[in-house]
């Protein structure tokens, strides 16, 4: 029997990378699937918009391939049948408004500034669309006017700031660097709080250094193959030796659906990743695979990046019986014959 068949499930902030992959496989299995987004943080509103100034340099340079990916989410959403509310989840009576009509027994919260170094300057920003989203939804979520069962809030590997030891368990005290960690963890208080006040069940997700396709966040993997597809050096900070749990967008999204399916789920914190770590040298080798000729360039490395390594998905795999199978072999080369496609097809139009 599938736990998951007419689910009614909101996402709020679910047109993003994570959020419209998730959707896609959720319409997939059964469930009933509406997005509440307002299109402008890291969305197509704000990449379209007639003030490039307010895009970073690096995501200016490639705006019209970002603007194709962006409208790919949206028509695969379309396809999928899949309501997109085009809302701010700062506003806290429209959001209410909303919900009410959706009248989910699942919210899944990914509404936030998704970039660590974006996150550090323009705090103001950060806390506006992470945890003014965030309460709104809570509070919404404990009302009686709706039948929530179940508030899923994704966090980030973020949290646990050095990885001391190299590998970080759920159980390791966070001891989050920077503004944006520092909101996620505040986050995840946040999330406890109100089921410690008002009973409402949680689970609690740490992904950590996703790829995949439509990723326009510009994380490392996706500005490596972009580079690379450009004849452009790839840039790396340091010598190449920290060490990252690269985590394929399917094997996260297969992790937060086990976690929806599992009661044992309930009120807990999992790490949602590949479950081992590799080198950034390792991921370069990996890439030369399918671009010989990649050159490296190397810069200091930033101050307020944490030291990270493995995220222990021992829990994960007790708990919900999950089985990630994407190592950065596998997944990198689907991501990098998806974006060689995406070239192939453009260069044919054109």
């Amino acid at each position: 029997m599938n736990a998951l068949e007419n689910r009614r499930v909101a996402l709020i902030g679910g047109a993003g990378f994570i959020g419209h992959n998730l959707a896609l496989e959720l319409v997939r299995l059964g469930c009933h699937v509406e997005i509440v987004d307002s299109l402008m943080v890291n969305n197509l509103l704000a990449m379209a918009s007639g003030n490039p100034r307010s895009l970073p340099p690096e995501q200016l340079s490639q705006r019209g391939t970002y603007i194709q990916m962006l409208n790919e989410r949206l028509d695969l959403l379309r396809e999928a049948g899949v309501p997109l509310h085009t809302q701010d989840a700062r506003e806290y009576d429209a959001l209410s408004h909303t919900l009410n009509r959706i009248n989910p027994d699942t919210i899944i919260h990914l509404a936030a500034v998704s970039h660590a170094n974006v996150s550090n300057k323009d705090p103001h920003s950060t806390f506006d669309h992470s945890l003014r989203t965030l309460e709104n939804a809570l509070d919404n979520a404990r009302s009686t006017c709706l039948s929530v069962k179940h508030f899923i809030y994704f966090s980030s590997s973020m949290v646990y700031g050095d990885f001391k030891d190299g590998v970080v368990t759920e159980t390791t005290p966070c001891e989050p660097i920077g503004i944006y960690g520092a909101l996620k963890f505040a986050g995840e208080k946040m999330v406890i709080a109100y089921n410690q006040v008002f009973g409402l069940p949680y689970t609690i997700i740490r992904p950590s250094a996703l790829y995949g396709e439509r990723c326009v966040s510009r994380r490392v993997g996706q500005v490596f193959i972009e580079n690379a597809l450009q004849g452009l050096p790839v840039t790396i900070q340091g010598d190449g030796s920290d060490f990252l749990d690269f985590t394929y967008i399917k094997d996260l999204t297969h992790g937060v659906i086990r976690a929806m399916q599992c009661e044992e789920a309930a009120n807990q914190i999992f790490n949602i990743t590949y479950g081992r770590s590799r080198s950034l040298k390792e991921l370069i080798g990996v890439l030369r695979d399918h671009f010989p000729k990649l050159k490296v360039d190397t810069k200091d490395r930033d101050r307020l990046m944490p030291k990270r390594g493995t995220l222990c998905i021992d829990k994960a795999i007790a708990l919900l019986d999950y089985n990630p199978r994407y190592p950065i072999e596998r997944g990198f080369e689907q991501y990098v014959s998806w974006y060689k496609g995406r070239t192939h097809a453009v260069c044919a139009v054109g």
